[in-house]
């Protein structure tokens, strides 16, 4: 079975520890998270991978302090502001994926203006997963459905259902990363990743680099893909 890669999905997990550990505020990490993001963005596309998509804001993370949920927005509008020019550069293309409209309004805006001002490139595609978890995905996705009065006589089926899904054209990741050494999905992308193959890192997220990239590919290129079939 060929292992040739065509989407990774990463959790980038660590932010807050890697700042503690330096006895920085929890932004500090966020911040440096983003830099670690670009680096591995640009990676990707020496490496031909064509799409990308990165574990940004889950629909949990609302649990956290008003403070680090109200800076972490901020950061995604500063981010989509100050990147585009990083996006133009390297042709790349944004998506997002996750329940847009539980985003306040001005994150909204910033999101699809990016969206729309890329919708040309073609280097890579690198997908937001910003307000997103697989649970909510899946119930959105059969709310659609249903919504669609054409389907009043029709059973749902795992290819009807793709369809509705957030991403319709988007092929399932291959290969999802997890860094700092949680090894759990965390309603990470559960329908997409349903034959993904996993890989824990134990650094922590600002510390990946582009070889810590290189060697994960490796050793995903060596494992076997069997998709509940045989060798």
């Amino acid at each position: 079975m060929s292992n040739t890669l065509k989407h990774i999905g990463i959790i980038m997990d660590g932010n807050g520890r890697w700042a503690a550990k330096r006895k920085l505020p929890r932004s500090a990490g966020h911040r440096q998270g983003i830099t670690t993001a670009k680096k591995i963005i640009k990676e990707a596309i020496r490496l031909n991978i064509p799409w990308l998509t990165l574990y940004v804001f889950s629909t949990e993370n609302w649990k956290r302090t008003q403070e680090e949920v109200g800076f972490l927005m901020k950061l995604i509008i500063t981010h989509m502001i100050n990147e585009a020019s990083f996006y133009k550069e390297n042709r790349i293309r944004v998506r997002h994926t996750g329940n847009l409209k539980g985003l306040p309004d001005n994150v909204q805006f910033e999101i699809n203006k990016s969206i729309q001002n890329t919708i040309d490139n073609d280097a890579i595609t690198v997908n937001l997963a910003i307000n997103y978890g697989g649970r909510d995905e899946i119930i959105r996705s059969i709310n659609n459905w249903k919504k669609d009065t054409d389907n009043s006589n029709q059973n749902l089926t795992e290819d009807i259902l793709k369809l509705y899904l957030d991403n319709a054209d988007m092929p399932d990741p291959d290969l999802i990363i997890r860094s700092a050494g949680d090894q759990r999905s965390s309603n990470f992308l559960l329908w997409e990743s349903a034959y993904s193959e996993y890989f824990f890192s134990d650094k922590l997220w600002p510390d990946f680099t582009e070889q810590d990239l290189r060697n994960t590919i490796a050793n995903y290129e060596n494992r076997s893909r069997k998709f509940g079939g045989l060798q």
